[in-house]
């Protein structure tokens, strides 16, 4: 065995993958949202379901919440569920672009009762972390105008800014806050945190608490993510990732199904620095709607090809890489790369499964145990959970 193989396989069992509760309900596009059968009813169910993933894949460990979706009268007893099912509770993620109030925006609408509103909810998600024994607090605002002189560009900035303010002097020392930005979509003319320059300037204003989220969707087409991830590295201010794929928009499509190899160049930029494991801070997340997809299938596949990213990456020569470099022959380095990206990491990958006391294929054996047809028998009554649910 080599040595790039031995760390490739110390790196990855540290490695988690946290899972987003509101992928095993019922979810979709903004046209139409198919029911699937044995969808969770409550967000014990999710995390039940959650659970299965972690069993099989050994990487899932941690499951992010969605307030008002997984709101419950107990978080610690959500919390103690999680841990009998051997995860955890991870981010919290707030919601403040479903209610009426919220046409013209939440944290940036001219309505100071409006934005009052709002900010309550994500201090309300802040108590739910000291609940749940979450760290992260991911906020992802819809706020934007479609059209020229709707509002005040500079003034909702200021509004904003001025929200999240109090929202991080509501944090607990061990508490971060992460600002997840995105190009555009339900606003069209402007977005007020658009992208990594915006998030980045106010997280760097509020401290060291604060930090910035990359959704791997919420790019312009051709737009070089990895290099947003060098910039953020280098400066500390890259908090967590929200992996899925995209054709064309915010598709949220299962993490490498489109384009495999940017998922590689991005994992080999956060390899370069060794900031893989959990010590690193950056929080790894799925954030995917499984619409025509099984959904616990749907992420065990996504796990499975974030595990595929990441062993690739950590087998890349990284001395010969450097000798390349530094002696300005662009193909030897670009060779070095594509070598690693182009080695078939499946059986490396099934082997260290099998070291970990899992079954080397996690789609077959979560298929073997008959769990999937148990839930459809079991929750055929109640109402399935799933957006706004």
């Amino acid at each position: 065995m080599s040595d790039r193989t031995t760390y490739a396989k110390q790196v990855l069992t540290s490695q988690n993958i946290e899972l987003p509760s509101w992928a095993f309900g019922n979810s979709g596009t903004r046209f139409k949202v198919f029911a699937q059968q044995g969808v969770p009813r409550d967000p014990f169910e999710k995390i039940s379901d959650a659970a299965q993933v972690h069993r099989h894949t050994g990487t899932a460990g941690s499951v992010a919440l969605h307030i008002p979706w997984d709101k419950v009268e107990d978080y610690a007893a959500l919390a103690a569920h999680a841990a009998e099912q051997g995860v955890r509770i991870g981010t919290i993620n707030s919601n403040t672009f479903q209610d009426d109030d919220y046409m013209l925006g939440s944290v940036c609408h001219p309505d100071a009762g409006v934005r009052r509103k709002a900010t309550d909810h994500l201090l309300e998600c802040v108590d739910i972390m000291d609940a749940t024994g979450s760290n992260d607090l991911k906020l992802w605002f819809a706020d934007g105008t479609n059209y020229p002189g709707q509002d005040s560009i500079a003034d909702r900035q200021d509004r904003l800014a001025e929200v999240l303010a109090e929202v991080y002097a509501r944090l607990g020392d061990d508490q971060r806050l992460l600002l997840e930005y995105k190009l555009f979509e339900p606003s069209f003319y402007t977005t007020d945190v658009p992208d990594w320059g915006t998030a980045y300037a106010h997280c760097l204003k509020l401290g060291p608490k604060a930090q910035v989220v990359i959704d791997t969707g919420h790019h312009a087409p051709g737009t070089n993510i990895e290099f947003i991830v060098a910039i953020l590295l280098r400066e500390g201010k890259l908090g967590g990732f929200d992996f899925n794929s995209r054709f064309y928009a915010d598709d949220d499509l299962m993490v490498g199904s489109a384009d495999p190899f940017q998922l590689f160049r991005i994992l080999h930029e956060l390899v370069s620095k060794d900031v893989l494991g959990p010590e690193s801070g950056i929080a790894y997340m799925l954030d995917q709607c499984h619409n025509i997809e099984a959904k616990i299938p749907g992420q065990i596949r996504s796990v499975m090809n974030v595990q595929e990213a990441t062993a690739k990456a950590l087998l890349i020569d990284r001395e010969a890489l450097a000798a390349a470099q530094a002696a300005g022959d662009v193909l030897a380095a670009n060779a070095v790369l594509m070598d690693a990206y182009n080695t078939d990491v499946r059986p490396l990958l099934a082997e260290l499964r099998v070291e970990q006391g899992l079954d080397a294929d996690p789609m077959a054996a979560y298929a073997a145990t008959g769990y999937g047809a148990g839930i459809i028998a079991a929750r055929k009554d109640g109402q399935a959970a799933g957006w706004g649910a």
